[in-house]
């Protein structure tokens, strides 16, 4: 029969440095370790949160849930254009979520609670509901017996009838308030109306109300709103009849008073100087006239011409007729002094009449001269007399513009009476017709319909919830727990959370506790089984120790660990006797001087140990036992129960040291533990290496690194860091590259060993042995599903 046993093949890492690689990130095997490793943790919170919804799936009170539709009239309906006092609801966003929130108003749901008379139904009036007895009422009133506490008083006590029901319909709405919930569909016009009950017809009943109560707040508020509006109107319209009537009054006596009456659009001032200013343009052209005439003839009289050559004179009738009959009398004067002497009478008759016509001509021009000077002077009188006349009126006219000031003043404050009151008799006209033509800005587009099945609790989608809810609240609580694990899980976590020098792990050994049958520690199923998992770890071991510093030799070596029961003892023993076995002269040495518990575990009871020697009472050769499984040499501690004190920094300990280091190949020194003896520190100062041992999902950072702390503090030359007691099968689950059971179990076996029951199973067959003997242990080993072979299910317990 032969039986094999989970292994874990030591460490890639050296024993003078490790795998210095960052840790990669967390990845999909690293989930399921966390899963497996805190499996039971996560369990319990799935069944916690999936319980706790499940029953309040289960408990809680049908709900159900009732919908109305409500529209929102944005255009104007109305045949009379009230403007802004009348007009219906703008179709912006923010007037539509302000009819929202007055559908869910408390008012609003007041006019709906004294309608459906609420206080009365003991869904919204708790006075009215039946007293149930809770879980906790025994309890409650426990306490309140221990505590002298005065039982719960009736809320209403003292109140009169109407303040009761007054209370109770706040209560009322304010129990309606949270089944209501009112929405807006999008970005449309329409509204729905959320009624939840524990009663399908209440909550029907009740989104209808609330949509209709809302249709008549919003008739009512138009209806008063227009009342309001006539009566103010009315009285409006008679105060500004009466101002109208005292302000026109106003202008027309003023306008008396300052002469400003008008005709035609103006005032009479103003066509006065609009008349003068046009005679005076045209007695203008005329003075220009006469002027240019008189100019010219002064031109003319000035050069010498004479005044024929003026045109008046060209143009006088007068003058050219007396010119005729001078050149008949000039002609008549000519034949005559042909014909008579100079001085016959008839010559001179006609001299003399030639002579009185040009005095006639002359005078004629004289008079026309004259009559175009007395035109000038006439046109340039007339002129200023016509200026004066403007300039009298433009006075005047100044005077009126600042009486016009005012008077404008007083008209325009009369126009606006006037317009105002011609306003409010058309809107007080509009409003008398507009009642009968008031309509609500909203209609019930669907009614709310009876539900049919309950809108809460989803059963079936509370229960997946909470599924969901307790996986997430499992796995939360997991990785929580990983986030504050302290513990040492893998050789990374030596080298990275530690900062120390990893030197392989050495895998948990147990076996059956039943049948009241004794263990037996590692180091005799190292004796026992020299090929098996734990052997190649504690060689590896070894040859971290022999191969530790290459200019010199590693003789003595402590065992250390920070608290005790990390298997510091069995790993030592274990290792001398592996030393032992490979034909080194080793020496393990007791020097955990309260336990005792490397001697213990030899099975020694020895007289003569460590201490006594080393303070003289008796000799090395007596003190050292030879073990019985092997050519280890153990230098135990006896049994007296005397320790003397600061053994390890006597010189006796020194010279001892020095003497053993001639005879043996390996010195190993089982020491106390580092955090509660100080002989631990002084001895792992004192050796050439040192070894501190950590229990596997056991130890705690914390303490470790208080540990590596000393050790560097005490100038100790530390080897590594050992992983004692590794469970293979749940190290699988944790990111170690160390190998596990199942990929090495088909190398690392033992050969079967005949039982007190019989041999072992049929290999061919694939049996079960039924049981084995080792030494005075029975195991039972169930055979591997894989191979057939038998399994080390149950190992051998170190320390």
């Amino acid at each position: 029969m032969s039986k094999s046993f989970s292994i874990e093949l030591p460490s890639n890492l050296s024993a003078s440095g490790g795998d210095q690689s960052v840790s990669p990130p967390l990845d999909l095997k690293a989930l399921v370790g966390v899963v497996y490793r805190r499996f039971w943790m996560i369990l319990a919170g799935f069944i916690t949160t999936f319980g706790i919804v499940a029953y309040v799936t289960f408990t809680q009170t049908p709900i159900y849930k009732a919908e109305a539709v409500v529209q929102l009239n944005t255009e104007e309906t109305n045949v009379i254009d009230l403007g802004a006092i009348f007009s219906g609801m703008g179709g912006n966003t923010a007037v539509v979520d302000t009819e929202v929130l007055v559908m869910e108003s408390k008012s609003l749901l007041t006019r709906v609670a004294v309608k459906q008379k609420l206080i009365e139904d003991p869904e919204f009036n708790n006075s009215l509901r039946p007293k149930k007895a809770g879980l906790l009422s025994p309890v409650k009133g426990l306490v309140r017996a221990v505590t002298g506490a005065k039982p719960p008083v009736d809320p209403f006590a003292g109140l009169t009838q109407e303040q009761k029901d007054a209370a109770l319909l706040a209560g009322a709405v304010e129990a309606l308030q949270q089944k209501v919930s009112v929405k807006r569909v999008g970005t449309t016009y329409l509204i729905t109306v959320n009624v939840t009950s524990e009663s399908p017809e209440m909550a029907a009943r009740l989104a209808d109300e609330i949509a209709q109560q809302y249709r008549v707040q919003q008739l009512e508020e138009k209806y008063e709103a227009t009342r309001k509006a006539t009566e103010w109107l009315s009285e409006r319209v008679s105060g500004l009849r009466e101002e109208v009537e005292e302000k026109e009054r106003r202008v027309e006596s003023y306008r008396a008073e300052s002469g400003l009456l008008a005709a035609q659009g103006a005032t009479l001032t103003e066509q006065q100087i609009a008349y003068l200013t046009t005679q005076k343009a045209t007695l203008q052209v005329e003075l220009d006239r006469a002027r240019a005439r008189a100019d010219s003839m002064r031109r003319q009289m000035a050069s010498g011409a004479g005044a024929d050559g003026i045109s008046e004179v060209l143009g006088s009738q007068v003058i050219s007729d007396l010119k005729s009959q001078r050149a008949i009398i000039n002609r008549r004067v000519a034949e005559l002094e042909t014909k008579l002497g100079p001085q016959h009478p008839e010559l001179i008759s006609a001299r003399n009449e030639a002579a009185d016509i040009d005095r006639q001509i002359n005078a004629e021009v004289g008079r026309i001269a004259g009559n175009i000077e007395n035109e000038l002077k006439v046109a340039q009188s007339q002129i200023s007399s016509i200026q004066g006349e403007i300039g009298r009126s433009t006075s005047q006219l100044r005077g009126n513009n600042q009486a016009l000031v005012r008077l404008r003043e007083l008209e325009r404050d009369a126009e606006t009476s006037r317009v105002l009151l011609e306003e409010f008799l058309a809107r007080s006209k509009q409003t008398r017709e507009q009642d009968a033509l008031i309509t609500a800005d909203a209609n019930i587009l669907s009614s709310a319909s009876v539900p049919e099945a309950p809108s809460s609790p989803k059963k079936l989608l509370n229960l997946i919830i909470g599924c969901v809810l307790g996986g997430i609240i499992g796995g939360g609580l997991a990785l929580f727990a990983e986030m504050f694990d302290m513990k040492i899980s893998s050789s990374d976590d030596v080298e990275r959370k530690l900062g120390a020098n990893p030197i392989g792990s050495v895998p948990l050994i147990r076996t059956a506790s039943f049948l009241g049958l004794s263990q037996t520690n590692p180091a005799d199923f190292l004796v026992e089984n020299p090929l098996s998992a734990y052997a190649e770890s504690i060689r590896y071991l070894r040859a971290s120790i022999a191969f530790s510093d290459l200019d010199s030799e590693t003789k003595t070596v402590a065992v250390c660990s920070s608290l005790p029961d990390e298997g510091k003892t069995s790993l030592t023993l274990a290792l001398g006797r592996m030393s032992a076995m490979s034909g080194s002269r080793t020496l393990v040495i007791d020097g955990d001087f309260r336990r005792r518990q490397l001697t213990e575990t030899a099975g020694l009871k020895p007289d003569i140990g460590f201490v006594e020697h080393l303070f003289g009472n008796g000799q090395l050769s007596d003190a050292i036992v030879k073990d019985r499984k092997t050519m280890l040499d153990i230098l135990p501690l006896s049994q007296n129960g005397h320790t003397p004190h600061d053994v390890f920094g006597t010189r006796a300990f020194d010279d001892l040291l020095a003497r053993l280091r001639s005879m043996y190949d390996l010195i190993l020194i089982d020491t106390g533990p580092l955090l509660l003896m100080a002989e631990a520190r002084v001895v792992a100062g004192k050796v050439d290496k040192t070894i501190l041992v950590v229990r596997w999902r056991h130890s705690s950072r914390s303490a470790a690194r208080q540990s590596l702390t000393l050790l560097r503090n005490f100038k100790a030359d530390l080897l590594g860091v050992t992983l004692n007691m590794v469970d293979l099968n749940r190290r699988r689950h944790h990111r170690d590259p160390g190998a596990t059971y199942k990929a090495y179990r088909k190398y690392y076996q033992m050969d079967e060993k005949p039982s007190i029951f019989g041999w072992g199973g049929d290999k061919r067959k694939n049996k079960p042995g039924p049981k084995t003997m080792k030494g005075s242990v029975a195991v039972q080993v169930p055979p591997s599903k894989a191979t057939g072979r038998n399994d080390p299910v149950d190992r051998i317990s170190a320390e």
